[in-house]
């Protein structure tokens, strides 16, 4: 918990956010989704998750470090990591992070995780980013709809 001029028991503006997810096929919606993370506090940490742990999609096509790499590239990110290979929460137990950032369309359940962090001691807000519209007809917002074009055009 951060202080703020002395005042015991005051807590400050947010200062480590950590936002997760798979970061495939990195694409502008990834990039909204960091940038929203990163203005809700003053360091942000992505985790990046690794096949193991996707089990509700299709499993990455780039290597964990290569999707760790490219994430960490992004001038918003202050710190890209990998997640832990069977226990999500144990990053967040290690970070301590004041606000966890989930992507607007995370699968992810925000009182189930909530009750995870509390369960586990963990004090930390747990916020949404906002959807980002396409900005032009062609803009691919989704890994899953690059893949699909990619597929229609060359598979």
């Amino acid at each position: 918990m951060t202080r703020s001029d002395g005042d015991e028991g005051v807590r400050s503006a947010p200062q480590t956010v950590v936002a997760q997810g798979t970061f495939d096929i990195l694409h502008p919606g990834h990039v909204h989704y960091l940038e929203q993370a990163a203005a809700m506090g003053e360091q942000l940490v992505v985790i990046v998750a690794r096949k193991s742990n996707v089990d509700h999609k299709e499993r990455p096509i780039c290597s964990a470090r290569q999707r760790r790499d490219v994430v960490g590239a992004l001038e918003v990110v202050d710190e890209a990591i990998l997640g832990h290979e069977e226990d999500i929460f144990v990053p967040i137990e290690e970070l301590e992070p004041d606000v966890i950032a989930l992507g607007h369309d995370q699968h992810h359940d925000d009182e189930a995780i909530e009750a995870e962090l509390a369960r586990r001691g963990i004090t930390c807000e747990v916020e949404r980013a906002d959807p980002r519209e396409p900005a032009h007809d062609d803009e691919l917002l989704s890994t899953r709809l690059i893949v699909d074009r990619i597929l229609e055009r060359r598979g």
